[in-house]
């Protein structure tokens, strides 16, 4: 099975840049209702997935943190707690779904490493539970 069958395509796709703010990050991640966010780099490259606590902790980390200090602190300040692995668009079925055990989603790269989107572990799930299909 070709695992672009659960694309979810950069254009449906919340994330931010690495020239995003944690203010910004976590504003996007409010107004979608996220728990993490892949970003991107200005060629659209995946450099990593932030989340959530990752913004939590580093602000705990730093006890004057502030609304105006969290609009001058880049999101490429914070250390990233999980290290979310992508996958080629070409990649089997086998290597997503190992990745998918221990991540609520797969980015998705193409040739060049640009990011196409991501695979949700939801998506995979739901397509297999479904009338019981198997991997072959």
């Amino acid at each position: 099975m070709n695992i672009l069958f659960f694309l979810i395509p950069k254009s449906q796709v919340a994330y931010v840049e690495d020239t995003f703010t944690l203010r910004q990050t976590a504003e996007k991640l409010e107004n979608h209702g996220y728990s993490a966010i892949p970003i991107l780099n200005k060629e659209g490259r995946y450099l990593a997935t932030v989340s959530e606590g990752d913004l939590f902790w580093y602000i705990k980390e730093h006890n004057e943190m502030n609304y105006h200090l969290a609009e001058n602190t880049n999101i490429m300040n914070v250390p990233f707690s999980r290290d979310v692995k992508a996958i080629s668009f070409n990649a089997r079925m086998e290597d997503l779904l190992n990745l998918a055990l221990t991540q609520n989603f797969v980015p998705v790269l193409d040739d060049s490493g640009v990011f196409m989107g991501i695979i949700t572990r939801k998506a995979i799930i739901e397509y297999f539970v479904k009338d019981g299909k198997t991997i072959n």
